[in-house]
């Protein structure tokens, strides 16, 4: 319409006219356009031919906080266009309803979609985590089967057990009386748990004097400039992938020795299965996914499970196993650290449950070693990491893309391809979910009559809901449970005196400078 007035105009009037008097119209138009759109739109506010550039920018420090209160003040669902000019409109979302209908209701029109993983395609291939369709199928069915087994749960209980009293522990008491980023050591934790879990192998990360691993970095490094890939339009990622050029060279290379290193495990692991007769081989000495993986396909006849499809599958279960069971620990000891009754009340848990052991009298908590048995006992230990999960997801939001046009429950349109965004950081401080002491840190809210009571997977999306529910749920939290109950019994943490702790913009969780604290003994129990 504007330029359509322009077009008409005398050519006689524009010796008349000033690039001032051009440049008030165009502000006057610019003015008007914002104010109509502030007043017809809920959600953030776009302005014209910046879209939501200049709204990002201003809130990119408390971005997590700005976007809960914009999803609030909407009523749970917005209509939201991209940061770059030109860019597709989405939609935001905290509706249970919405998210339901999503993972479960109408799950095969919500994919990753094809955006996703291109983004992720030079660091997860074809891997669980980034697949879809016939190829998540057949890893999911095959993840769900083996992580279930008996034989699995007891070699990953005895991994967890052995890497927390041979490892975790002996670094916490070198580092007694000084300063440490929990958040760091977790990190290294998880890490060296889930590649013994996927690979069969230690890496060392966990080492008392804290080594560098090349491979443990390379997967740090390429799991941040992936993530990067999320913040930059394609258009500008694409051009400097090509040239390898800022991040994305980093990518490049941090990809290159990941992807060497988990070639060489693979085809190394399948020479010694190969080596091996068939009753050696399905002995409790191969465990780990990658072995399972490999006799299944021997078994089988056939080739499912390429060389590739395995590299990729473990990378897959390493990122879902390392960020998610180390953030939520992190904020977890920081919750800890900042409520004491409720650290008091995790003790109080513990000490019951070793009073139960029938050498009741001979108890030193340095050589206590909690059994499965016991952590299932942990009641309140589990909903306090419940708790904890639900007010600091490791993954904070995640989207959809749709494959054709639909209609949420809500009544909120989606076209074809766009973005939907659901975000489980905002949906836990909501009190219509939550209720009006949503934003505390209550363990009790999961306790009925003395029993642990799980609330509705599209209310509590930590560990996602429908098909792609995780199937590590139940691993992950026996390994929280088993390094808290085995930490908080040994060691009192305090934050370092003027640490500072907030959230880092990035797909998990991060705290933003780590988490330093101190570490003091607690001294020797005894009932």
């Amino acid at each position: 319409m504007f330029i359509n007035i322009i077009l008409s105009t005398p050519r006689w009037l524009y010796s008349h006219l000033w690039l001032s008097d051009v440049a008030i119209v165009l502000l006057i138009v610019f003015i008007f356009n914002s104010l109509l759109q502030r007043l017809t739109t809920k959600g953030p506010m776009v302005w014209p031919v910046f879209g939501m550039i200049p709204t990002v920018v201003f809130h990119l420090f408390n971005f997590y906080e700005w976007g809960t209160k914009a999803l609030i003040e909407s009523g749970g669902t917005f209509y939201y266009e991209s940061i770059w000019m030109g860019g597709i409109y989405g939609v935001a979302t905290c509706d249970p309803a919405n998210i339901e209908y999503m993972l479960k209701t109408n799950f095969k029109n919500f994919p990753k979609g094809k955006d996703y993983r291109e983004t992720l395609d030079d660091f997860l291939g074809d891997g669980i985590f980034n697949a879809d369709d016939e190829l998540w199928r057949i890893q999911r069915r095959v993840a769900n089967s083996e992580m279930h087994s008996a034989r699995f749960m007891q070699f990953s209980m005895e991994s967890i057990k052995s890497l927390v009293h041979d490892k975790l522990l002996k670094v916490l008491e070198a580092k007694k009386g000084s300063s440490v980023d929990m958040q760091d050591v977790l990190l290294r934790f998880t890490f060296d748990n889930t590649c013994a879990v996927a690979f069969g192998i230690n890496t060392g990360c966990l080492d008392v004097d804290l080594p560098e691993s090349p491979f443990a970095k390379a997967f740090e490094k390429v799991t941040y400039a992936s993530l990067m890939r999320f913040l930059i339009p394609s258009f500008l990622w694409k051009p400097m992938r090509f040239f390898k050029v800022g991040y994305e060279k980093t990518l490049y290379d941090s990809a290159k020795i990941v992807h060497a290193f988990s070639e060489k495990i693979v085809r190394e692991r399948k020479m010694e299965l190969l080596s091996n007769n068939k009753e050696d081989i399905n002995d409790a000495s191969w465990c780990d996914l990658l072995s399972r993986l490999i006799i299944m396909e021997q078994d089988k006849k056939e080739e499912i499970f390429t060389d590739k499809l395995l590299k990729d599958f473990c990378i897959s279960f390493i990122l879902a196993g390392r960020d998610t069971s180390s953030l939520g620990l992190s904020w977890f000891f920081w919750l800890i650290i900042n409520h004491p009754s409720i650290e008091t009340q995790i003790l109080n848990e513990l000490h019951s449950i070793i009073r139960q052991r029938e050498n009741a009298n001979q108890r030193n908590q340095e050589n206590i070693v909690f059994t499965e048995e016991e952590l299932n006992k942990m009641v309140y230990l589990q909903a306090a990491i419940s708790e904890s999960l639900r007010l600091y997801p490791p993954v904070s939001y995640d989207h959809k893309e749709p494959l054709e046009d639909d209609v949420l429950p809500d009544g909120t349109a989606v076209t074809k391809n766009a973005r939907v965004v659901y975000c489980m950081y905002a949906m836990s401080r909501m009190e219509s979910l939550w209720g009006k002491d949503c934003l505390e840190f209550r363990p009790e809210r999961w306790i009925k009559d003395g029993k642990f009571v799980s609330e509705s997977p599209f209310k509590y999306t930590v560990f996602n809901a429908g098909p792609r529910l995780c199937v590590g749920k139940k691993f992950a939290y026996v390994q929280m449970k088993m390094v808290v109950a085995s930490v908080l019994l040994r060691y009192r943490l305090k934050l370092v005196e003027g640490h500072k702790v907030c959230p880092k913009i990035s797909m998990t969780l991060y705290m933003k400078h780590g988490l330093l604290v101190t570490i003091e003994p607690r001294g020797m129990f005894i009932a």
